[in-house]
């Protein structure tokens, strides 16, 4: 991947703060990658940076599996310990938890906790 690519894609996760999500796409578009959403996958697996890549999620707002578990339950943890809640199936909700593109404050967790 070129390093350009690379570097913008790690630019972006890189701002997502601590409570929110984005999706691969997204990160992506906000990348000016537009539709290239598997090339987000391949930067965050191929960074030695240190980014922030649990707030990366697919766009049914599901972990994405890797085919490591391990990987999946501490990416479920990092989020929950930042407040992103999930339902029954293990999906967050996007509505709530999803990063607008510019630095803002964490989703306010829900009354009925």
């Amino acid at each position: 991947m070129a390093s350009d690519l690379h570097e913008r894609i790690c630019n972006v996760v890189a701002r997502i703060p601590a409570g929110r999500v984005a999706t691969y796409g997204q990160v992506a578009e906000l990348a000016g990658l537009g539709g290239q959403a598997r090339l987000v996958g391949y930067a965050l697996y191929a960074s030695d940076r240190p980014l922030p890549w649990h707030r990366v999620i697919n766009a049914r707002g599901e972990i994405s599996p890797r085919g490591d578990s391990y990987s999946e339950m501490i990416q479920y943890q990092l989020l929950a310990n930042e407040g992103v809640e999930f339902d029954k199936w293990g999906r967050i909700s996007l509505k709530r938890f999803r990063w607008n593109g510019e630095m803002s404050p964490p989703a306010s967790p829900s009354s009925s906790s």
